[in-house]
């Protein structure tokens, strides 16, 4: 199909000045709107505004201007049906075969701090969704263009054919648009239905209150990669990101070497990524099957890196190591000298020599992520016929918000172990139970049934690896139901707990802390993670 005429009506206009020049170029004639053709005729180009070409002016602050017969009817014509040739020749309508549109920019405005309705319903395209699917609709005589990456493509395809786009350039660009619009009705309809009841009565220079979860739900999300299998090797799998991943998410990864990534890969670095990057201090965060085995800080990556090797060589094996600064060749010798396997390796930044080290294993997939804090507004949960959605676990405990409950007061090493501990806590399978001490973890008893359990498994992690855990301290990442896993972890050694509280049997807990010299402290909040 040659393209002989294309309407242009775009609010981004990245690049859409060098497109209509490309499409000029090769013969075709331009038609547009308001701002774009201005920007068009002011660099040259032979241009027919949409009022001249329908013989009707824009209304309503441009509210009306491409919804017209002469515009849609050059859009909708099938050119493989007489009837509808007919009807267009009657009424003296031309073709349109290319049209590029995108839609007023809803997200950005919503985005801005005290966005009114008003505002966010004046940026509600009408006419743009309009002719995209209408052009989409009816891909086999129309160009639908909806992202300005394909302007160049688009170009080259047609110079190459003689000013013509082949049946599978405009399916594809129709799938694209498609999606383009259902994307942008969701977004609107997502923060519409998540607005606080009452908010279309408020003044009109008032900003509305959004619900935290809207009354229905949509979500986007781009496919990036196949994956070789899911959990296991009889299960398909993909990745998909965010349409906008939250900064310093895995979904942000670079990868700069090794095979590809797998889906326990991803899973598992989300959790190492997840938690590395909480930490103010030069940290090594290493994963085994979701839950960290080896967590530590330090004045430098090295001395992280060691000391969190040390809690558990045997599950550290084939684990995913992830680091909060610049890793370099001291990191990456400490790891050859141990023949330390390692399926990921993740880290804001990497030196040179640090990579060139690291190319001579070229299975081992080696991830780069922008550091940064923020968290996605909302989590989800796939469950049989349904989504569980909740907002994410972001309370930290503070050394001013601690409750002591005990007769023993923690000192101040104390209190920054319990503090560590509780960050490490909170990204452990529940029922997790974690001993620390000096900046770094000692024992790790994660996804038991039985707190208790969890805290004897701990304890003996630590024994296999030599660890000494007395004068140690233990985060729980929920209270204890009973006295019984305050006696394990006080016969192990351990000096100082740290604790959400709230259990009926409190006092009972509290009155075995004091029996064993404890120091307890609450923080008010636990982490289950499931």
């Amino acid at each position: 199909m040659t393209i002989k005429q294309a309407l242009i009506s775009v609010s981004d206009k990245t690049g859409v000045l060098e497109f209509a020049q490309g499409l000029a170029a090769q013969g075709v004639k331009l038609l547009s709107t308001g701002g774009t053709a201005k920007m068009l005729r002011d660099a040259g180009l032979a241009v027919t505004e949409i009022g001249d070409y329908t013989g009707f002016p824009e209304m309503l602050d441009g509210r009306v201007k491409t919804l017209h017969p002469k515009v849609h009817g050059g859009i909708l014509a099938r050119r493989d049906l007489p009837e509808h040739m007919a009807t267009i020749e009657q009424h003296g309508i031309p073709m349109i075969d290319l049209v590029c549109v995108n839609l007023y920019p809803f997200a950005a405005t919503i985005a801005k701090d005290g966005v009114t309705l008003e505002d966010a319903i004046e940026n509600i395209d009408i006419g743009g969704p309009a002719m995209v699917r209408s052009s989409a609709k009816n891909y086999a005589g129309v160009a639908i263009v909806t992202d300005p990456e394909d302007y160049q493509p688009l170009l080259a395809e047609m110079q190459a054919n003689a000013g013509a786009l082949q049946l599978a350039t405009r399916f594809g660009l129709a799938k694209k648009a498609f999606t383009h619009t259902a994307r942008y009705d969701s977004m609107i309809a997502n923060w519409l239905t998540g607005l606080d009841e009452g908010a279309e009565a408020k003044p009109a220079e008032a900003a509305p209150t959004p619900a935290i979860f809207p009354a229905k739900l949509q979500l986007a999300f781009d496919r990036t990669e196949i994956l070789r299998y899911g959990e296991n090797s009889h299960q398909s799998a993909a990745f998909y990101r965010d349409t906008n991943p939250v900064a310093g998410s895995i979904a942000a990864y670079t990868q700069l070497q090794g095979k590809e990534l797998s889906y326990n890969n991803i899973a598992d670095s989300d959790a190492a990524w997840e938690c590395v990057k909480t930490f103010d201090a030069p940290a090594c965060v290493i994963v085994k099957h979701a839950n960290p085995c080896g967590v530590a800080i330090d004045g430098t990556l090295l001395g992280a890196y060691e000391k969190s090797f040390k809690t558990d060589s045997t599950s550290a094996f084939g684990g995913i190591i992830a680091f909060n600064g610049e890793v370099g060749i001291d990191v990456v010798n400490a790891m050859n000298e141990r023949k330390h396997f390692v399926e990921v390796l993740i880290a804001p930044s990497f030196t040179a020599e640090a990579k060139a080290a690291l190319a001579a294993k070229a299975n081992l997939r080696v991830l780069v992520v922008p550091i940064s804090r923020a968290l996605n507004a909302l989590e989800f949960k796939r469950v049989g016929g349904g989504l569980l959605v909740q907002t994410p676990d972001n309370f930290t405990a503070q050394a001013s918000g601690l409750k002591i409950v005990t007769k023993v007061q923690p000192t101040a090493q104390q209190i920054e172990d319990l503090l560590f501990a509780e960050r490490v806590a909170k990204f452990v399978k529940s029922n997790a139970i974690v001993f620390c001490g000096n900046g770094m973890t000692l024992g790790v008893g994660a996804g038991q049934m039985s707190r208790v359990d969890s805290t004897k498994i701990a304890s003996i992690k630590a024994q296999h690896a030599g660890l000494e855990l007395k004068g140690s301290v233990v985060a729980s990442d929920a209270f204890f139901p009973f006295r019984d896993g305050v006696d394990v972890l006080a016969e192990a050694g351990a000096k100082a707990v740290i604790q959400p509280g709230g259990s009926m049997r409190d006092e009972e807990v509290i009155a075995a802390a004091d029996e064993h010299g404890l120091a307890m402290v609450f923080t008010g909040n636990r982490h289950f993670r499931h």
